[in-house]
């Protein structure tokens, strides 16, 4: 089983894709982490690695590439991150969340500690940004949701209840 869990910045990836993982015995493999990482690495803030990696195009295709091979030989997978339903073509079940901007702001400015204006700013140009990272190096349009099995506003439901959509498609999920 490959599932491939997607969405904006705030919208509820990584939260969910961790515990959809543990409940569901499945490997979890986050692309958003390896980004983190390489911002830390280099003492940037994501807005400035954002900005770097548009301008090294290396960076995302090192993640997305690793995200494809991890996808093309392995089992029993949850992978993570922006572009996972589009890297993870073989995935049996693709979900997109998503949620208000003003929503996914909020959760940001929470997570990372600092003003709701700044978490704003930062996830709009951080969108802007990928936006034109992925047209650009794979000709992938991020609005475009038909390659999603599932797709869930995480605005409507609880954490949990977001959790149990997904290992109720993953259970009941239909190899034919």
């Amino acid at each position: 089983m490959i599932v491939a869990v997607s969405g904006p910045a705030g919208a509820g990836t990584s939260t969910t894709s961790r515990s959809v993982a543990e409940k569901s015995n499945l490997k979890h493999i986050c692309a958003g982490q390896i980004f983190r990482q390489l911002a830390n690495e280099k003492d940037m803030t994501l807005e400035e690695f954002s900005e770097y990696a548009e301008q090294n195009p290396k960076i995302d295709h090192d993640i997305d590439k690793r995200q494809q091979e991890i996808a093309e030989n392995r089992d029993n997978i949850l992978l993570e991150g922006r572009l996972a339903g589009w890297m993870a073509q073989n995935a049996d079940i693709k979900v997109w969340l998503k949620a208000p901007l003003e929503l996914r702001a909020r959760r940001v400015a929470r997570r990372e500690d600092i003003q709701l204006e700044k978490a704003l700013n930062e996830v709009k140009e951080r969108e802007k940004s990928e936006k034109t990272r992925y047209r650009e190096y794979y000709e992938i349009d991020i609005d475009d949701l038909t390659i999603y099995d599932l797709i869930i506003d995480t605005a409507n439901w609880n954490k949990q209840s977001v959790i149990n959509i997904i290992i109720e498609a993953i259970n009941n999920y239909n190899h034919g």
